[in-house]
């Protein structure tokens, strides 16, 4: 899920919440433990696949003992949607500078803020792409799963809203949220052709082409009978 800004600034000044809704302040050893669970999570989950990963495998690729794994996360799901959460903070980051000053963009200036933002990385779409069919049958992940993407979608919205008010897109797109959604959709489409190996320049610019075609005003009028 997608921190608030009270609790990115909690995490700022080294305090973080229990499961409790309690602050705990993280020392810094804790937050390196962590992030180095994170990254050895990353690493192996990209490599064997979400459902073929135990616990004892992130915690021998991190250098920890299963005791290091369960002060940080409570199982393998959690761990998943910490490296969720980390990665939709970083495309937030990355469409609010880009978009910081989007209002009158139009054409290709606005295409090229938006794909910019977005990351092209073939190992977290293989990293996400096991993740959700693990959770397509599994509900309750599914529902918890749905609540971080929404969560996503609802983050980078705003800084959608000046596109989504100033073209001529399809009434489903006429708001920030219908906009992010369409986007998020575009690219998670395209970023699955990675699972085959494409080239990711090659990759970018069929993304350039797939949202200039979703932002581009229609030249249609409606028909008069």
């Amino acid at each position: 899920m997608v921190v608030s800004a009270r609790m990115q600034a909690q995490e700022s000044s080294g305090v973080t919440t229990r499961s409790d809704g309690t602050p705990a302040r993280v020392t810094k050893r804790h937050a390196e433990t962590r992030a180095r669970l994170l990254d050895a999570a990353f690493q192996v989950f990209a490599e064997r696949g979400f459902g073929h990963v135990r616990i004892s495998d992130v915690c021998e690729r991190a250098g920890y003992t299963r005791g290091a794994f369960y002060s940080n996360f409570e199982d393998l799901e959690g761990l998943f949607f910490a490296l969720y959460e980390q990665r939709a903070q970083l495309v937030t980051k990355q469409v609010i500078n880009s978009l910081r000053e989007a209002e009158g963009l139009t054409g290709a200036a606005l295409v090229e803020r938006v794909v910019d933002a977005l990351p092209v990385d073939r190992k977290w779409i293989l990293v996400k792409t096991d993740f959700l069919l693990y959770a397509a049958r599994t509900p309750a992940v599914a529902d918890a799963f749905a609540i971080h993407r929404d969560a996503l979608l609802a983050a980078i919205a705003e800084p959608l809203a000046a596109a989504a008010n100033a073209r001529n897109l399809p009434e489903s797109m006429r708001t920030a949220d219908g906009l992010a959604r369409a986007i998020i959709t575009v690219h998670d489409g395209a970023m699955n052709q990675l699972l085959l190996g494409s080239d990711n320049d090659a990759l970018r610019a069929w993304l350039t082409d797939l949202v200039t075609a979703l932002l581009r005003p229609s030249d249609t009028q409606p028909r008069h009978e």
